[in-house]
């Protein structure tokens, strides 16, 4: 399965039965699935189709759709009532003329109401409904040009993750290997506590064995780094999966995250803890590059 992004914009038109529509669809981030459709007046109809459509391509992102419809200028259609016509040149030819009354002409009889009708070309519901059918196939294009371009850009965020994800396991190998966490260093850091002890006037055996009891503890980071490497793992593991990961993802980056501080606080070396704050800005940047997977 791909990954994909929550960003993406994709834009499809067309004419059908006098009309000439587009379709708009851009999705942004979001925690879920939030569809919101702009309609023209005549098209309520289909808002239910629209939304099934969307929702089978998207299952995380906030998705505004917006269809435009437009009928197109058409020529007026003239209708001709024929019968009507013969019918009142046949009553007026009985009708006698004189000086006053003329005999009627043919302007005047296509004047009579009724004998000549204009009416605007494609006013049927039929055609309305084609138009209807046609948009709710359009969306479908549209929703799919969306999809193809929010998985593109999750291929190129899978590659980030995974660069981040590379280089959050130097860290955690860095922290492995980091010289203070050998045994010697221990002891030289205990060594040191001790005369500082020692070299007190009131010298407290408890005191002395409570230090190093805590001293040795403290450099102990050998659980903060087992569950980094898990986390790590499973964090790859999505990523080759695929599908919509985005917030398994985010719940494994404020794992990390939460790994990383407590190794910065248990830190009793220097250069240990600018190891554990190198790995808290990798985590940092890790998430905010998740926060745009589906």
């Amino acid at each position: 399965m791909t990954i994909a992004s929550m960003t993406g914009f994709a834009r499809v038109s067309g004419a059908t039965a006098n009309f000439r529509w587009a379709w708009e669809v851009k999705s942004v981030n979001a925690k879920g699935l939030d569809l919101r459709l702009r309609l023209p007046s005549g098209f309520d109809a289909i808002e239910a189709e629209a939304r099934a459509s969307l929702g089978k391509k998207l299952t995380r992102g906030t998705c505004y759709a917006t269809l435009s419809a437009q009928r197109e200028a058409v020529t007026p259609e003239v209708y001709l009532n024929e019968g009507l016509l013969r019918r009142l040149a046949e009553a007026i030819s009985h009708v006698g003329t004189n000086d006053t009354l003329r005999p009627a002409s043919i302007d005047g009889l296509l004047g009579v109401r009724g004998v000549i009708e204009i009416r605007d070309a494609g006013d049927e519901e039929s055609d309305l409904l084609a138009v209807q059918r046609a948009a709710l196939e359009g969306l479908g294009e549209t929703v799919t040009a969306l999809a193809a371009m929010r998985e593109q850009e999750g291929a190129a965020l899978a590659l980030i993750l995974t660069q981040r994800l590379d280089r959050l396991t130097t860290l955690r190998q860095a922290a492995e290997d980091c010289p203070a966490r050998k045994p010697e260093a221990v002891r030289a850091k205990l060594a040191e506590s001790v005369a500082l002890l020692a070299g007190q006037n009131k010298f407290d055996e408890t005191r002395l064995y409570q230090e190093a009891l805590l001293l040795a503890a403290k450099a102990d980071v050998r659980e903060e780094l087992d569950r980094l490497e898990t986390h790590i793992a499973a964090a790859n593991e999505l990523l080759q999966k695929g599908g919509p990961i985005g917030r398994r993802l985010d719940f494994l980056a404020q794992e990390l995250g939460r790994e990383a501080n407590t190794l910065c606080a248990k830190s009793n070396d220097a250069s240990l803890t600018a190891i554990g704050l190198e790995l808290r800005v990798e985590i940092e940047q890790f998430r905010e590059q998740v926060q745009n997977i589906e």
